[in-house]
């Protein structure tokens, strides 16, 4: 009976939306020779598409040229160049360089010795397996309760081959940290694996009008910052051994290759190692093992994230990545992206330890200027977003999408994009405001001599969590309108919300408390005589 396979160059594993409105379900290979006629991906797991994204992007910075390393070092100017020459391209990627590049290499999801995105050791390395309910996303295993799915820990059921690699690109990125399947190296067991580069945090990338040039758009630009060892994807690692040899992994002490771009920046930095269990026909996964793939940090700064420079830390710790928050609506974090340098302080933040940072834009962000005038006036953001703790706790996974908003950057409209920075800032401190008062006022009707004391509840009170609800949407409605009308003081439209929010949302405590219509009236007072 033949080994069981799964190219996924071939095999439909990719949701894709084609122009004509069809969904079809396409292999890598495909993706790229029809990336010209396809409109977006279709995945239905948001973090799973902000991996088969960062697969895309790599694999075709590898067909087009645009990788710095196939023909030797490009400057900015010949790069920009070489992408703009690309985008007029309406046939897409050259066929014979697709098919090229993908004949030199393995694809398939359970080769004996190159499993894609898999270690072939573990099943020596490994005593137990981790079981398919591990490995999806959403099910339950172990004693935990089935929140998401009606599957069952004492029943597992196989997931098709396609969901398991959605599912395995998920692990990679965004796995948890913490206790894990016991893998022994060299003699060494651990038990521990570490947070994936992308774990809860918020992905932006831009949006062009096909696949094609949404690629090419969030195209990492290159950098004499990186280094000059050579650049490999996973799959691209040569193979070492025709068998996998447990006696040959990776040493948890061991530092691991520097991160070069685009290859190990996008796809590289995994700290989690997996191996696929298939059913006999290889169309499902019935089992799989997920440990740890290394100890050591690997360092980089992703081209899709907001991150925040804390300019008093040491290197190491001075960038951190924007969480992802499903509380937080998309509009707040525009400013982020549209607002250049932070040379004037302009962009400078308090975070909840009152240590300041300043706000840096993703690094794919900052060559969009150079794209052709047309793409750049039809350019969205679609963001990814998976909100959980830093260790274990998945919270929800969640996606967005701006309008076209490149004609508002500080560089085409200084302006617009002072504007919306100046409403985000307004909306967010009213909103603090507004948390503040509530919270004051709750513990002056609930518990008096808390409140002449100072002291502070420590959980949102309901006043807060209700008026917080009513306010945000109200704010963001008036937000985009005070960009239309921008003689409206921003301030004043603001509160003017939070006045209505808590109004509304204390309304029905007037008539049950004694003393809340007189902590109201003072709350309301403290919104309206804030000042900036």
């Amino acid at each position: 009976m033949p080994a069981p396979q799964y190219a996924t160059d071939r095999e439909p594993c990719i949701p894709v939306l084609f122009l004509n409105g069809r969904q079809e379900y396409l292999g890598w290979r495909d993706v790229l020779l029809h990336a010209h006629l396809i409109q977006d991906l279709a995945l239905p797991l948001p973090p799973a598409a902000s991996g088969v994204l960062r697969l895309l992007v790599a694999m075709s910075a590898r067909v087009s040229g645009l990788d710095a390393q196939a023909e030797g070092r490009m400057t900015a100017r010949q790069w920009a160049q070489r992408r703009r020459d690309l985008l007029k391209n309406p046939a897409g990627f050259d066929p014979d360089a697709v098919h090229g590049y993908f004949d030199r290499y393995i694809w398939d999801l359970f080769h004996p010795q190159r499993p894609f995105l898999q270690d072939p050791r573990l099943a020596a390395q490994c005593e137990k397996r981790a079981g398919v309910n591990k490995l999806v996303f959403g099910r339950p295993e172990g004693n935990n309760l089935s929140w998401l799915s009606v599957h069952t820990d004492t029943d597992p059921q196989p997931v098709p081959s396609e969901q398991a690699l959605w599912h395995l690109l998920i692990h990679h990125y965004y796995g948890a940290a913490g206790q894990c399947s016991a893998r022994t190296v060299d003699g060494r067991t651990l038990a521990n694996a570490k947070a994936g580069p992308l774990r809860s945090t918020l992905s932006f990338h831009p949006l062009g009008r096909t696949l094609y040039e949404t690629l090419l758009a969030g195209m990492p630009k290159p950098s004499r910052l990186w280094p000059d060892a050579e650049d490999r994807c996973p799959w691209e690692e040569p193979l070492s051994v025709p068998d996998p040899d447990p006696d040959s992994g990776p040493d948890p002490d061991a530092a691991p290759p520097p991160v070069s771009s685009p290859g190990r920046l996008l796809t590289g930095r995994s700290r989690h190692a997996a191996l696929l269990i298939p059913s006999a026909d290889g169309r499902q996964v019935t089992d799989a093992y997920l440990t740890w793939a290394t100890q050591k940090k690997l360092p980089a700064l992703d081209p899709y994230l907001i991150h925040h420079v804390h300019t008093g830390q040491n290197v190491t710790q001075r960038h951190t990545a924007r969480p992802a928050d499903a509380d937080r609506a998309l509009w707040r974090d525009l400013d982020a992206l549209l607002l250049a340098g932070d040379e004037d302080g302009r962009k400078r933040r308090t975070g909840k330890a009152g240590l300041a940072y300043s706000v840096q834009r993703p690094d794919a962000f900052t060559t969009l200027n150079d794209l052709p005038p047309d793409l750049r006036a039809a350019l969205r953001v679609r963001v990814y977003g998976f909100d959980q703790d830093d260790k274990t706790l998945n919270r929800t996974w969640y996606t967005a999408l701006t309008p076209p908003i490149w004609s508002w950057t500080q560089e085409h409209d200084p302006a617009a994009a002072e504007r919306i920075a100046e409403c985000r800032k307004a909306a967010e401190e009213i909103g603090q405001l507004l948390d503040t008062v509530s919270k004051s006022a709750w513990s002056q009707v609930t518990s008096p001599a808390g409140a002449k004391t100072g002291r502070q509840p420590r959980h949102l009170s309901p006043w807060t969590r209700t008026a917080r609800t009513l306010y945000w949407p109200r704010a963001e409605t008036t937000f985009w309108a005070l960009l239309d009308d921008t003689a409206r003081p921003a301030h004043a439209a603001f509160t003017a919300d939070a006045v209505h929010a808590l109004r509304t949302a204390t309304r029905p405590a007037i008539a049950q408390h004694f003393r809340a219509a007189e902590a109201i009236a003072h709350a309301v007072a403290d919104l309206r005589d804030h000042r900036p």
